[in-house]
């Protein structure tokens, strides 16, 4: 089966033929095969892989979706170094429970001051909408902040979703999250300047831009 799920793949329907990203989701696909499939693409950066109770979701991000990415990346890194934030970067790292079958690859991820099994920060860009509920992943691996950027906006969560809080149960639409208006791991990022700078598409002009600010 996992020779079949990869053969497809390959095969998968262009969303976007001015820049395509390919998305393939399928269900009934148990851990093991899920596990094995995550081997056999190792060593091929095109494909993001999701699991969520026996549904895949595979997607090969477009250009727009890695330059968003990108741009992400070195501005956070931008802001943490020249405010000797101490952080550990994981990019698109892997983390998965089996007990709690989800298993995710954000766009971007960092602990904060020591490095950690699951990261505190992750974030998504959405380029096309998937059926695998990214919050609910998160959820379960026990992820505290996620960013989520979409159509230009970037959209904060921070995860209530514990026993000793009563609120976690107004939070169900959102999986347990909250929408927060800026970060609880760096509440003094503009969030409003980092959605500016994400948006100029010159990486130069970007981090000038930023720099000037932060």
């Amino acid at each position: 089966m996992v020779s079949s799920l990869y053969e497809l793949i390959e095969g998968t329907e262009l969303v976007n033929l001015d820049d395509p990203e390919e998305r393939f989701t399928t269900s009934g696909v148990n851990w093991e095969i899920y596990e094995a499939l995550l081997v056999r693409l190792t060593d091929n950066p095109l494909y993001r892989v999701t699991y969520l109770d026996e549904v895949l979701e595979i997607v090969s991000p477009s250009k727009r979706h890695e330059s968003t990415k990108s741009r992400f990346a070195s501005l956070i890194w931008l802001y943490l170094w020249k405010n000797q934030i101490k952080h550990f970067p994981f990019g698109s790292t892997t983390f998965k429970n089996k007990a709690r079958k989800a298993g995710v690859e954000p766009d971007e991820c960092y602990c904060f001051f020591e490095e950690k099994d699951i990261p505190d920060l992750a974030i998504e860009i959405v380029v096309t909408s998937g059926s695998v509920s990214k919050l609910e992943i998160y959820r379960r691996l026990g992820v505290p902040e996620v960013w989520f950027w979409q159509q230009n906006k970037l959209k904060l969560y921070h995860l209530r979703d514990n026993p000793q809080n009563e609120r976690a149960e107004i939070f169900v639409e959102t999986y347990g999250y909250e929408e927060i208006s800026k970060s609880e791991f760096l509440p003094q990022l503009d969030i409003s300047l980092l959605v500016r700078c994400v948006l100029i598409t010159d990486s130069i002009q970007a981090g000038n831009e930023f720099d000037s600010y932060i």
